[in-house]
């Protein structure tokens, strides 16, 4: 039977090495990354549609599997971004002199080995050894079948520009996409120190299910947006198609709206902007009844009890009318995966409420649930959204990346009996 132990073994030895690399060639390395991602465009789009022939156009991945030139650039400019960013090891997090003149510092440092599990984005990629590599961890990749031929092309430019600088190929392996390599990972705690699943509730559940090897949970997003008695019109409109519309494969994207029950007067035009984006809307007896007339008869469903609690990752949402912001606020605790939850409202006691009371990672006022992710943030490409409250929680980016050890001098302090 065919094993990736060899290929894990490899990733924790060549690990060591980027423990003696200076800052300045990390930066050096990602930028020579970001330009031969440009220069391998061609390369990398041949064999990103030779992934795309085999996936229906009509698939809600379609649009994550998909890179175009734009996109690759797009990538160069977030590893540019990285390496522009000061480095979070080795820095001192917390200092104390004990009386008996012992120093002890808090210092960070990296993981070590990360494996990441992701389905058909072949941006990730790129993103997972950019920010791998600056914070001195080896990365595994284990991509899913979906984007296998976008992910050997990449990997080949990534073992290319590390070649150049003479460094070991093995911090960036990429594992075979099969299930058995992925089973095989989950429990490889002699040589990975950490997982990060990215993907569907599915992956993530199976992840934490079946794995010995710690793990950061990401990526399942069932996102909100309450609109209250106090919204803006306007101001929900904009926000309910930019969450909804922009990118709707993305685990930030927008699966209900909950609309308190005086607003419902305004419901056509909150989703005003759905109609030709062609959303199908999936609304409970009160907002179904508001639509009828007023959205197109195609594309407006009644809601059952599966429209709620989904994460679509795809042109559909659903509505729920509420009586108060008490109501949304249950409905949200019992449907939300605390991932990027939004109130839309000129009430302050309204905005402090929701604030306090939604359990998420990402909890936004009158803003758009679109911007939960590390480069909107301001911390660079992200490896994931983190959905638990262990280590890391929402955007992971360097920081999240490292861990910490002490680190303590002396002059030959004892320990008395």
């Amino acid at each position: 039977m065919n094993t990736i132990q060899p290929l894990l073994r490899q990733a924790r030895q060549a690990s060591h090495s980027l423990l003696m690399l200076q800052n300045d060639t990390i930066n050096n390395v990602l930028s020579a990354l970001a330009d031969a991602a440009v220069a391998n465009t061609d390369r990398i789009l041949a064999e990103n549609q030779k992934d795309l022939d085999r996936m229906d156009p009509s698939d809600a991945r379609y649009d994550r599997l998909m890179l175009t030139a734009e996109r690759i650039a797009g990538i160069a400019a977030d590893i540019r971004n990285v390496a522009s960013l000061p480095s979070p090891l080795g820095k001192t997090l917390d200092e104390q002199i004990r009386p008996n003149g012992m120093r002890i510092r808090k210092v960070s440092v990296p993981f070590g080995v990360i494996g990441v599990i992701y389905e058909a984005r072949p941006n990730v990629s790129f993103d997972v050894f950019s920010l791998c590599f600056k914070t001195a961890n080896a990365c595994i990749l284990k991509g899913g079948t979906d984007a296998e031929y976008s992910n050997r092309a990449i990997v080949e430019v990534i073992h290319q520009t590390l070649q150049r600088f003479d460094i070991d190929p093995a911090v960036c392996t990429l594992l075979p996409s099969t299930r058995e390599a992925t089973a095989e990972l989950l429990k490889a705690n002699e040589t990975v120190d950490l997982i990060i699943p990215r993907g569907s509730s599915s992956l993530i559940n199976f992840v934490r299910e079946n794995a010995t090897v710690p793990v950061i949970e990401t990526g399942a997003g069932i996102c909100h947006t309450y609109f209250d008695k106090s919204g803006d019109t306007a101001k929900g409109a904009s926000i309910i198609e930019n969450a909804k519309t922009r990118r709707v494969s993305v685990c930030n994207a927008l699966d209900c709206l909950l609309i308190h029950k005086d607003r419902l007067i305004d419901l056509s035009t909150l989703v005003s902007g759905m109609a030709s984006k062609n959303v199908i809307i999936f609304a409970d007896a009160a907002s179904f009844d508001a639509l009828v007339g007023h959205y197109p008869t195609e594309l407006l469903q009644k809601a059952d009890e599966d429209s709620f609690g989904t994460e679509f990752l795809d042109y559909k949402m659903a509505i729920k009318t509420v009586g108060d912001i008490g109501e949304a606020l249950e409905h949200i605790r019992r449907y939300s995966s605390k991932h990027s939850e939004s109130i839309v409202a000129e009430d302050d006691s309204a905005q402090d409420l929701f604030r306090r009371m939604v359990d998420a990672a990402c909890v936004y006022t009158n803003v758009s649930t679109a911007f939960t992710d590390g480069a909107q943030f301001g911390f660079g490409a992200e490896i994931g959204i983190s959905t638990q409250k262990l280590h890391a929680r929402g955007p992971m980016a360097l920081a999240e990346i490292t861990s910490y050890k002490y680190l303590i001098d002396g002059d030959g302090q004892i320990r008395s009996n």
